[in-house]
């Protein structure tokens, strides 16, 4: 029996929010194409279809009222269609002009608001740090991370998300994310690695099992048991598979799953055994063993993407997470 993979993961915002819905299509920005030849002249356009009166458009504006009479020109001789009709030294929006002006005005009120969420995430203070760590360090070791770090830094916001190495990667490489916490710690010429600590894994038996009454145990001593694990792209699951090929076995893989929680109820239940890092809380029905050999631990690091420039908040977290180096999970 094995879970299905799924692609849904857990995100977390931290004061913050966001527009909902599917994403926008996606603009041609081609230099002939319709968004890219209108947008240097909507502003000028919705500035005089508020006042209809050029004049009194260009003082608002700051330019020269044949500057803006042209580029309105322009943009209709652009459009094929008439946006004002003219009366001396005033105008007015045609009916396809006060249609016009409405989208153009909600367009322009969303570029205002992007640009301020880009300067507000990078404000040194108050800004946004997107951050990525793994499942099983969501419990304890991410709020406590956060928490000392917000006794420096009380403002900066965090959009959080707990998932897979390889996932967390991918998602930083498509600038998704800022950072990670991740292991095994990868190695690829994108990325900027450091190692902060390292873990124990234990084997996890239940508690009727005939090692359960064991403190160590050598991992070529499980090598007739069933194991359950998570599934293949888990680093976890990548050094379960190199230990027990060090203990000079393959392990019987009986059940994978997603969650190394769900893992410690599979060996409560009497399924299999598990690698697995210690349990944020004892969990009736099992036992953890220390492995004596081979040495049974997971390194932790930090990485993020090279030669990406990084807003202040993202730098000063990154900072505090290398100072943390030794005592990350302690």
């Amino acid at each position: 029996m094995s879970s299905s993979r799924h692609t849904e993961d857990t995100k977390v915002t931290v004061a913050t929010s966001g527009a909902g819905g599917p994403p926008a299509e996606a603009p041609d920005l081609a230099a002939d194409a319709p968004a890219a030849l209108l947008a240097p002249r909507l502003a000028q356009f919705a500035g005089v279809a508020r006042h209809e009166h050029f004049t009194r458009a260009a003082e608002e504006l700051g330019v020269p009222q044949p500057t803006l009479s042209r580029a309105v020109a322009r943009l209709e001789a652009d459009l094929g269609v008439a946006l004002l009709a003219r009366h001396g030294r005033t105008v007015s929006l045609t009916p396809a002009g006060r249609a016009f002006a409405h989208s153009v005005e909600r367009a322009l009120a969303e570029v205002a608001r992007a640009a301020e969420t880009a300067r507000a995430d990078a404000d040194p203070g108050a800004g946004k740090v997107a951050f990525g760590f793994l499942h099983t360090m969501g419990p304890e070791t991410m709020p406590a991370l956060i928490r000392a770090f917000r006794e420096t830094h009380p403002r900066v916001r965090f959009a959080l998300v707990q998932s897979y190495g390889e996932d967390m990667i991918e998602r930083m490489r498509s600038g998704e994310l800022d950072l990670c916490l991740t292991s095994p710690v990868p190695d690829a010429p994108d990325l900027v690695t450091r190692r902060l600590d390292e873990q124990r894994l234990y084997l996890v038996v239940p508690a009727d099992h005939r090692l359960a009454g064991r403190r160590r145990v050598r991992l070529a001593e499980t090598a007739e048991e069933s194991f359950v694990t998570l599934e293949p792209g888990y680093g976890l699951r990548r050094l379960t598979d190199d230990l027990c090929a060090r203990a000079g076995f393959r392990p019987r893989i009986a059940f994978e799953g997603e969650e190394p929680e769900t893992l410690r109820g599979l060996v409560a239940a009497g399924l299999g055994v598990a690698l697995l890092p210690p349990a944020t809380l004892p969990r009736p029905g099992v036992r953890d063993l220390s492995v004596t050999a081979p040495r049974a631990v997971r390194e932790i690091g930090v990485a993020w993407m090279a030669r990406r420039p990084e807003t202040a908040p993202v730098a000063a977290f990154r900072r505090f997470l290398l100072s943390r180096r030794g005592a990350l999970t302690g």
